[in-house]
């Protein structure tokens, strides 16, 4: 989501229009029939001038209610409703669990001997980022202002360490600012030349240690440059460019390199801190030997800079691990030539108006899922294994990779067949090093693969574990039950099925996903096909295959004959041209056809059963009472459950439902009308970096928690699209590479928030893994496989193991049709497959031209994202019987999620009118009052003069 704008104030006006033209017309004819008039007699043309008057400020009281309870009143609602307020035990319980976040989840990626630092130790902070920290990204995840920030300094102050204040003093004091995300790439830092002699003998003198801080932001709306002399940005230096031609954001700067070159000529001791994002290119920190230490510090949030210093002064022993692949060069990854603006050269019939205050000019643009299930460490370690790369040369940290400062060792358990289809076996976990610290145990499986047949990836991560804080020598055992039907792979041959094929699975226990420390041999003796016969234990029905379409006309890589295709597969697209094929299936606005059924029956509408939505609190989805209450429901109201979903969900007078209130915020709870917020968490790749289920939990019940007290039943988080690409402006809203590690940090997060009653909308369902034409009729093309097996993983999880009851759809396409318009996603997968049993809001409703709430509901959708009336939100043929059906279904889906939440717990229940409603018939009584008192005062005096001017002329 995004922060209210000016296309959002002209698209309130243009819905007003009408409303405001009508009144211009009542008071022009106002204002000429009191001209008009002027040649009648005295007394008649007071009457007619108090008339006019009186119909004036008539008319501009009923149009001002036709306004404000018609177009307006959601915005009214929303911005008047008043909100609650955050107590000071829950925000100080939240600023502890960010702190342990961040020192769970802060990676120690080098370390020879620098860390830790001794107690008291003098450091001298360099690098702009130090001054000006990074702590989370922009957009719908950004922290808000309401609260004080912990700075790098700061924690590191508090940790006991002594910092140069000459040298933060001489970053504040630099001219050059972190610019708007999006607009402004440039990466401050004062050129060598700069830093005047004095101040760096002086830092000598204060420190033989130099922290050297690096940023790198990201958010909403923009990819990470890939080149970065096209990118708007200010340089550091009037003597040199800080990139060539060529060169990216997630790179060294010039200037960045010239300042290490000094620090490593200056210090012995250097501590390389990155506060950024996304993985960056880190092989500097091995050119140089006066480089000791290296860590990734992935935006901390509120208070996280505290546990940084921690770490830095000893008190804390990291424990984080990488939940992506670090790679020396970025350009070579499977993704880099398929991410960014490839327009269509043959769709200009679909083109946004140019007027369209979201999406003038855009036409159709796509991208193409090439890497397939290949994607992240599961390329890497596949295509070492297959000798396509020399795995050395390319990853410096693997997936699942962070040091600590004391050892372990981890020993794995004789595994035992259950004779059900699992396997089971311990891991024990022993501190072999001098001080107190956390380990975790990653567990992956090696699938049978033949070459040419389903895909597999060499290594593929299926469980882990966190460790408790384990002393010297202290042990801890943890148990693993593997499910054989989670190794199975998706074929998507034929019908298309999840098949565990026969053969030896390898289950490794890993220190990352390169690194195995011991494994042993799961035989299956015979394929097993989880068809619709033997779905897999977790599916109400089997999966099969429902996104032939979406694959498009791609090459995909493969791992046949040892990658032999990779060069043509992984190039950037040859053709902009959208086939005839594909091109007479894509769906927009225009081109969607209106289903029709001669034998559908109309279903009952504002029937008087006696029900309100209160009696069906903690009732089944399918409990028969909810058709008679359902049968009570109006068209009107129907219509505005399905219009207005936009932070809300809208009220429902013919069922006594509630309205209710959504906040926006993945790291920090944000109401966009009434200002109110929260303490803002780490960055949901610092969240997963701790590889901590608990800490997930901790941040999903702190959410809940904080909603709760705001008055919001409904959050929009967690986001749990996939780190595709490093370049991904929004990766740091979400979790990780990896679906897994990504489904059990946000299915643990929506339970969180659960406990306190409150939904949490899975985002972006599915395929949002690029900001660049998210809003402009992005196509995404990918085969059924990865789909299924990657990024639709977290959502699965989410459903089946999270109880989620809320799920938000996203702007993109899959293949040539919109995903919040795509039956084989929002019902076949989502409702039939897992089971789901709640309702589906749409991401941000702007794009008119494209989003319709006909095609939404008809598909599986329920609500759209709006606010305000655009037109398209509304369900266009209320005759037609199909048509009133799925918005029967779909306020079934929205009330069944709001009835069973906080909104609907006695404390909370509040129905009927809202306050400002109140107000304003209130006004409107005294109004009405008035003018009917100024009407009679104006008719007796005009009767009074009247007959006085008989009488004197009598």
């Amino acid at each position: 989501m995004i922060d209210i704008n000016m296309s959002d104030v002209i698209s309130v006006i243009e819905s007003c229009r009408w409303y405001l033209i009508a009144l211009a017309v009542i008071l022009v004819i106002a204002i000429i029939t009191s001209i008009v008039c002027r040649k009648a007699n005295i007394v008649l043309r007071g009457l007619i001038r108090k008339e006019a008057a009186i119909v004036a400020i008539a008319a501009i009281a009923v149009i001002a209610n036709l306004i404000c309870f018609g177009p307006m009143s959601t915005l009214l609602t929303l911005s008047l409703g008043g909100s609650g307020t955050i107590s000071a035990e829950t925000t100080e319980q939240t600023n502890t669990d960010v702190e342990t976040i961040a020192g769970e989840g802060t990676v120690l990626l080098k370390n020879d001997g620098g860390l830790p630092l001794e107690s008291g130790k003098a450091v001298n902070v360099f690098g702009w980022t130090g001054a000006n920290p990074v702590y989370g990204g922009s957009g719908a995840g950004a922290l808000n202002d309401l609260y004080d920030r912990v700075t790098l300094v700061e924690g590191l102050e508090n940790a006991g360490l002594s910092v140069n204040q000459d040298l933060i003093d001489f970053y504040g004091s630099y001219d050059l600012a972190r610019g708007d995300y999006g607009a402004d790439w440039t990466l401050p830092e004062p050129p060598v030349a700069d830093y005047d002699q004095a101040l760096l003998d002086s830092a000598r003198e204060f420190s033989d240690t130099a922290l050297f801080v690096i940023g790198r932001i990201g958010g909403e709306g923009s990819d990470l440059p890939t080149d970065m002399s096209t990118a708007p940005h200010e340089e550091n230096s009037t003597e040199y460019a800080d990139f060539e031609a060529g060169e990216h954001y997630l790179q060294l700067s010039h200037t960045e390199r010239d300042v290490l070159d000094m620090l490593c000529t200056d210090y012995e001791n250097v501590i390389v801190i990155y506060d950024g994002l996304s993985p960056m290119e880190m092989g500097f920190v091995d050119e140089y030997p006066q480089i000791k230490a290296a860590l990734w510090c992935a935006g901390p949030g509120q208070t996280g800079f505290n546990a940084l210093g921690e770490i830095l002064a000893g008190s804390i022993n990291p424990s984080g691990k990488t939940p992506d692949t670090f790679v020396y060069d970025l350009t070579t990854t499977p993704t880099f030539n398929n991410i960014g603006n490839f327009p269509y050269d043959n769709m200009d019939e679909f083109m946004v108006d140019k007027s369209d205050p979201y999406m003038g000019g855009a036409v159709p643009t796509f991208v193409n899922y090439v890497e397939g299930i290949y994607a992240g460490y599961r390329f890497y370690e596949t295509a070492a294994a297959e000798g396509a790369i020399d795995y050395d040369g390319v990853v410096q940290y693997p997936f699942g990779y962070g040091l600590s400062y004391t050892t372990f060792e981890q020993t794995l358990g004789e595994p035992s067949d259950n004779g059900d289809g699992t396997v089971s076996f311990d891991v024990t976990v022993t501190n072999t090093g001098d001080v107190a610290g956390k380990d975790v145990a990653e567990i992956y499986y090696n699938p049978p693969y033949t070459d040419g047949g389903i895909e597999k990836a060499s290594a593929n991560l299926i469980d882990f574990a966190k460790t408790d804080l384990l002393d010297p020598g202290d042990s801890q055992t943890l148990s693993f039950t593997i499910d054989e039907e989670d190794m199975a792979s998706y074929d998507q041959s034929g019908d298309g099925h999840y098949v565990l094929e026969a053969g030896d699975y390898v289950i490794s226990l890993n220190s990352d996903s390169h690194t195995v420390i011991d494994s042993f041999i799961h035989h299956v003796d015979e394929d097993i096909v989880y068809d619709e016969g033997n779905p897999r234990s977790t599916d109400q029905v089997a999966a099969t295959n429902r996104f032939g379409f979406a694959a498009g006309d791609v090459t995909y890589l493969s791992r046949a004959d040892h990658f032999a295709n990779m060069g043509e597969a992984l190039a950037a697209p040859s053709s902009m041209t959208m086939s005839d094929e594909l091109k007479a299936g894509f769906i927009n606005t225009s081109t969607y056809q209106e289903e029709t059924d001669a034998d559908a029956a109309m279903p009952t509408t504002g029937a008087n059963n006696g029900m309100t939505l209160a009696d069906l609190r903690g009732a089944d989805y399918d409990d028969p009472q909810w058709d008679a209450l359902l049968d009570q429901l109006t068209i009107d109201d129907m219509q505005d459950m399905i219009a207005h979903g936009g932070f809300q969900t809208a009220a429902a007078p013919s069922v006594g439902k509630a309205g209710t209130v959504d906040v926006d915020g993945p790291s920090a709870l944000s109401n966009n009308f009434t200002g109110a917020g929260s303490v803002g968490f780490p960055s949901a790749v610092m969240i997963a970096a701790t590889w901590n289920p608990d800490m997930a939990d901790a941040y999903g019940s702190d959410m809940g928690a904080m909603a709760d007290q705001l008055g919001a039943s409904g959050w929009y988080a967690p986001s749990m699209n996939l780190h595709r690409s490093a370049f991904e402006g929004r990766s740091y809203e979400y979790f990780s590479e990896d679906g897994l590690l990504s489904g059990v940090m946000a299915s643990r997060a929506v339970a969180g928030a659960a406990e306190h009653g409150v939904y949490a909308y899975l985002k972006h369902f599915a395929l949002n893994e690029q900001e660049t034409n998210r809003w402009s009729m992005l196509c995404s093309w990918i085969q059924e496989q990865p789909l299924r097996e990657l990024y639709l993983k977290p959502f699965e999880m989410c459903v089946k193991e999270g109880g989620a009851t809320a799920v938000m759809s996203s702007f993109n396409y899959i293949g040539n049709v919109w995903a919040g318009g795509c039956p084989e996603l929002l019902t076949g997968v989502l409702h039939d497959e897992w089971g789901f049993r709640g309702f589906v809001d749409t991401d941000y409703f702007a794009g008119a031209y494209y989003m319709n709430a006909d095609q939404m509901i008809a598909a599986g959708g329920d609500t759209c994202l709006s606010t305000f009336d655009i037109g398209t939100n509304f369900v266009s043929n209320i005759d037609n019987p199909v048509y009133v059906n799925y918005m029967r279904e779909a306020c079934h889906d929205i009330m069944y999620t709001v009835v069973n939440s906080r909104a609907y717990a006695p404390e909370n229940l509040r129905t009927g009118l809202e306050t400002w409603m109140k107000v304003a018939i209130g006004i409107d009584v005294v109004i009405g009052v008035l003018l009917i008192g100024w009407e009679t005062l104006a008719i007796r005096t005009y009767l009074r003069k009247r007959r006085e001017a008989k009488v004197a002329v009598a």
